[in-house]
């Protein structure tokens, strides 16, 4: 449902909106939050570090960078674990793929950082981006709101 979650747009050179999301950490500890961007037809989700000014997305074996971006704001959202693709009642969707297909925040543990990406049901995993790459992770945490 598109209405059911807020996503602010804005970009990598402004301050982070009230009540952003955060998902988690990089491997030096800034902090990441939850955002989303269009990317190749895909709205995916991404990485935002604000300490950094950068924004990613993992798409087609690749982490690339973003400037124009939407934050996930709000409250009562919580992780849950899950794997191989599958998502519990009331995970958050980011958006679809070009296909029609539904993409969903997760988030996972690589190279000592807590990073948010892309949960691909019909591929089995969850995406994110590190060191320039695209991450595949079998398990996972998912953001829910219920």
């Amino acid at each position: 449902m598109a209405g059911e979650h807020e996503w602010i747009s804005t970009n990598i050179e402004t301050d982070l909106p009230p009540f952003a999301v955060q998902a988690g950490h990089d491997s030096d500890g800034d902090p990441i939050f939850v955002g989303r961007a269009y990317h190749k037809g895909d709205v995916v989700v991404a990485k935002v570090v604000p300490n950094k000014q950068q924004a990613y997305v993992a798409w087609g074996g690749e982490e690339v960078n973003k400037h124009d971006i939407e934050v996930l704001v709000g409250h009562n959202y919580h992780w849950v674990p899950d794997a191989n693709g599958s998502v519990p009642p009331g995970a958050v969707s980011c958006g679809l793929t070009s296909l029609g297909e539904p993409l969903y925040v997760g988030r996972g543990y690589h190279a000592n950082s807590l990073t948010p990406g892309k949960i691909h049901p019909s591929q089995g995993c969850l995406y994110i981006g590190f060191g320039g790459e695209e991450v595949t992770l079998t398990n996972y945490e998912v953001l829910v709101r219920n």
